[in-house]
């Protein structure tokens, strides 16, 4: 029964999630940061460059989020996202969502998620994500969440996710 509750925790965060779709993070939402709030800048480690970071708000009660990012490599080597943690979640995952016939299926990637040497890989919603499991409260529109991501090479990285709206696909204008 316990499990039945989780998943149908997660299945209400992600009711409104529509198909997944390639976003252009470089413009954020009218009014959630200014030229002088440096929250949204990207974020450098060695070689790894982190951007466009949200995260949803969430409804009272809710237990889990999710956490969206942009993340570049320049090295000659691959990377791997491996979790992360945060003062407001008990734990910060890598999952995926895809569908297998016509379900959505999620599930966490044990062995994290592979950022390919000079390449990129995006955590979107609908598609690869951070899960923030059992929130300690709820995440508040235009509020930062502070998110550390353990990569296995760059080691910890401390980024602050902007919460968005309920529905956000992107920190980006309409």
């Amino acid at each position: 029964m316990k499990s039945f509750s989780r998943i149908a925790a997660v299945a209400l965060v992600f009711a409104s999630i529509s198909s997944a779709q390639a976003h252009d993070h470089s413009k954020m939402v009218q009014g959630a940061a200014t030229s002088e709030d440096h929250s949204m800048d990207p974020v450098k480690a060695g070689d790894l460059t982190l951007s466009g970071a949200f995260t949803r708000a969430t409804l009272p009660g809710a237990k889990v989020g999710g956490g969206y990012i942009k993340i570049e490599n320049q090295s000659k080597e691959p990377d791997q996202l491996l979790g992360g943690s945060s003062p407001v979640a008990a734990r910060v995952e890598v999952h995926e969502m895809k569908m297998d016939g016509n379900v959505m299926q999620m599930r966490k990637l044990k062995d994290g998620l592979e950022i390919p040497a000079g390449g990129s890989a995006e955590l979107s919603p609908g598609g690869t994500h951070l899960m923030l499991i059992d929130l300690s409260a709820p995440l508040k529109e235009g509020d930062m969440v502070p998110v550390t991501l353990d990569f296995a090479k760059a080691g910890k990285v401390d980024v602050q996710f902007m919460v968005g709206p309920a529905g956000a696909t992107s920190m980006e204008h309409n």
